[in-house]
């Protein structure tokens, strides 16, 4: 009997006394779903250190012989289209023209208003076309 009328008296309490609440609010962290958007650093921080996949291309050799090999591929590329830049737009510029490297062929044509250039992969046949505006001088 001591029990109900304690759990009684509680009870009377509890309803007795004021009860006071608010409004449950969501803010969301991520920027990306309205969050603070400085959050993002941190936020693509994390991501990427929980991110375990490594890319199968990827080539995970860092020799010094690797590296010179692609610098060297750069430099070799880089000329090229030096080249290639100087054919089309130089002092002589070139009507048209066909070059072959590594498996792919440029080709370019000019005209009046504009110049095409063709990039096609040899193995296959991929074509990548790029047209540049002429722009004519007037004296």
């Amino acid at each position: 009997m001591r029990v109900v009328k304690a759990i009684l008296l509680a009870s009377g309490l509890m309803l007795a006394s004021p009860l006071a609440a608010q409004d449950l609010i969501h803010q969301p962290i991520s920027p990306t779903f309205g969050g603070n958007p400085f959050n993002s650093q941190h936020v693509l921080g994390v991501a990427n250190a929980n991110n375990d996949f490594r890319d199968p291309r990827a080539t995970s050799s860092n020799s010094q012989a690797d590296i010179f090999a692609r610098q060297l591929q750069s430099r070799l590329l880089s000329a090229l289209s030096s080249q290639i830049v100087d054919a089309i737009f130089g002092d002589n510029p070139q009507e048209s023209g066909t070059i072959s490297f590594g498996g792919q062929t440029i080709e370019f044509f000019r005209s009046l208003e504009e110049v095409t250039l063709i990039i096609r992969n040899d193995t296959t046949g991929e074509e990548t076309r790029i047209v540049v505006p002429l722009f004519i001088e007037v004296d």
